[in-house]
């Protein structure tokens, strides 16, 4: 069980649930929380095993929008990672919204101040690793399914104690494997957490994270339509996701 989310779900406020969508590429989730709608992204995570199972993915499919917002955040320790999804964008929509300690700007942005003349590590092949390699004096990609130039992701143990800054998606707080790797990593490294899974709680600077970049939804409706339609994350942007960063305080 994850300490992190353990933590994160006892902190949130109650709310209540107004829509859930699981799409190919996100998952989104509104609650109504303290008379205001919010909603959170999670990356969809597919679970193979259950795709001609007699068990399904998501126990209480089609009646989600009857349960209140701690039940589906308490999915993210779910054993199915269609459920653990759904419980990330629930925690996403259900943490309090903080702008006094957000900046503008990408995850790419802040890799690039902190760690152009350093040794860097990525865990997640996002799509601005190609330009990255030329700027990053020495830059590392740890992937599950490695394209060329990335390193698998078990070569981890060796090359994440060498980093002196590590960027991890956030997707591995959704499939259990983010404090495994927080413990490989050098206790003076600066440690990242990015992606519009990732959760914008100060929470997570008690665990290691020095920098968080995350996403917050701001049309609903036109986001909600792209999830259901397959949009990526460049598409969703667009259509009204904003990317904010927060930084641990000095």
């Amino acid at each position: 069980m994850s300490t992190i989310i353990k933590e994160m779900v006892e902190s949130l406020p109650e709310g209540k649930v107004k829509l859930v969508q699981v799409g190919y590429f996100w998952t989104l989730v509104c609650i109504k929380v303290n008379g205001r709608e919010q909603c959170g992204l999670a990356a969809s995570m597919h679970n193979e095993a259950y795709e001609h199972s007699r068990t399904p993915a998501v126990q209480a499919a089609g009646r989600l929008q009857d349960r209140m917002g701690s039940e589906l955040a308490e999915m993210a320790l779910s054993e199915s990672l269609t459920e653990r999804a759904i419980g990330m964008a629930a925690i996403n929509a259900m943490l309090p919204r903080s702008p006094e300690q957000w900046s503008e700007g990408n995850a790419e942005e802040v890799i690039l101040k902190h760690g152009r003349q350093k040794r860097v590590v990525v865990v997640g092949h996002f799509p601005f690793i190609e330009k990255m390699r030329t700027e990053i004096k020495e830059l590392s990609v740890l992937e599950l399914t490695p394209r060329p130039g990335d390193l698998p992701a078990s070569a981890a143990p060796e090359v994440l104690p060498q980093a002196d800054l590590v960027a991890i998606t956030a997707t591995t707080l959704t499939n259990n494997t983010l404090e495994g790797l927080l413990e490989l990593c050098r206790p003076d490294a600066h440690v990242m957490l990015l992606g519009p899974t990732t959760p914008l709680s100060p929470l997570l600077f008690n665990h290691g994270i020095n920098f968080i970049s995350g996403a917050i939804v701001e049309n609903v409706n036109k986001v909600a339509l792209g999830v259901s339609q397959a949009a990526t994350f460049r598409q969703l942007s667009q259509m009204g996701v904003r990317l904010v960063n927060m930084q641990k305080p000095d």
